[in-house]
């Protein structure tokens, strides 16, 4: 019966100490106390990431293994991408979708040859890990990995930094994992990120984690970074926030997320919702995610209206200040017919009309390294 979590019942990640520390600004979050912002604020940890490199704790979310006889095979009756096709040491973006083409949750799998590691996202990981555990029955074991931390570090300047505590991170090419120890910690990393920039994902055993961070943070060109310029980062690379841009009412193909499904699962299908998504690839869906571009400054928030001057046509579901774009950026829903890259649109603004355009996504360029 209670409404929000009171702030004693929220959960800490291993880090919580050190970001005090450092001056961060709390924030409720997925059931965490989670910091929002540091010192330099908001706009500031955004350029700082762009131009450097940003370290972000992302502890909150979940990390999981998959075993089995054939996990992959067992995933991907829960999953439309191609798990089974997914090389040794890769990781692949993919969605859980239930039997409507919606979406449960958005999660990275990688290939660790005899398992999968799984991470999603906090505010589902619990709902997600019950679900794999009924669905998948005894086809494959989950187990939560809770003595682990996870950090990313994101910007141009991350394999610099990261390289001189282990040369070998330099090659990773871009959705590629490996083992690697800094400084006597193992850790496993990926060559991954949510936030369009070149960077890793570290996962490190918790008790180590606190050490590790501090020996990122002595490189000048490293700074801590909160959840306010992570949301910032994401919407600007164009990438989907669970809970905001996608749920369980929108559907891949709506999501604009088509290119996660293998060719082969496209054909074949075999996953939750797998008729209506395989309907949407072949006749298109009734509405589509899109960039907005509003003219003038004032930024357009999630549930802002959005029509074609007259009747509403769509929905903002992510929205704000783009300090890289400089100015306001905004993704959202609009009826098909409107979703073309040019399409006027009017947003409505706090009640006030405000002129705006569709536009293609990302707002900035992605800049991941291919190898």
């Amino acid at each position: 019966m209670s409404a929000a979590p009171t702030e004693t019942a929220l959960k800490r990640v291993p880090l919580h100490e050190l970001h005090a520390e450092l001056g961060a600004k709390f924030v409720p979050f997925a059931g965490y106390d989670m910091p929002v912002q540091y010192k330099l604020g908001v706009l500031g940890e955004h350029l700082h990431t762009r131009a450097k490199a940003g370290l972000f704790d992302v502890s909150h979310m979940g990390q999981l293994r998959l075993r089995g006889a054939n996990p992959a095979a067992a995933l991907e009756t829960l999953v439309p991408g191609d798990i089974q096709a997914l090389k040794p040491w890769r990781t692949r973006y993919t969605l859980l979708t239930n039997d409507k083409g919606g979406v449960l949750d958005d999660l990275m799998v990688t290939n660790l040859e005899d398992h999968l590691f799984l991470i999603v996202n906090a505010a589902t990981k619990d709902a997600d890990i019950a679900h794999l555990k009924a669905r998948l029955g005894t086809q494959a074991t989950v187990e939560p990995l809770s003595d682990r931390a996870l950090l990313a570090l994101q910007g141009p300047a991350a394999v610099t930094v990261l390289a001189r505590l282990a040369p070998s991170v330099a090659t990773m090419a871009f959705m590629t994992a490996a083992n690697v120890t800094f400084d006597g910690i193992d850790c496993f990393v990926t060559r991954s990120g949510y936030t369009g920039e070149d960077g890793y994902e570290i996962s490190v055993p918790a008790k180590d984690a606190e050490r590790f961070a501090r020996l990122l943070l002595k490189h000048e060109e490293v700074a801590a970074i909160g959840l306010g310029a992570r949301d910032s980062l994401r919407l600007e690379a164009g990438l989907c926030l669970y809970g905001n841009d996608i749920d369980e009412t929108t559907t891949v193909i709506e999501a604009d997320l088509a290119w996660a499904i293998g060719k082969r699962r496209r054909t074949e299908g075999g996953f939750p919702g797998a008729a209506i998504i395989q309907q949407q690839l072949a006749g298109g869906a009734p509405r589509c995610r899109v960039g907005i571009l509003p003219e003038g400054k004032a930024p357009a928030r999630e549930h802002t209206e959005i029509t074609d001057g007259t009747q509403k046509i769509g929905e903002i579901t992510s929205g704000g200040f783009g300090p890289s774009q400089g100015g306001p950026v905004a993704m959202g829903y609009v009826d098909a017919k409107y979703a073309e890259v040019g399409t006027a649109v009017t947003l409505m603004v706090r009640g006030v009309p405000r002129p705006a355009q569709v536009v293609a996504l990302p707002f900035v360029p992605h800049r991941y390294y291919r190898g």
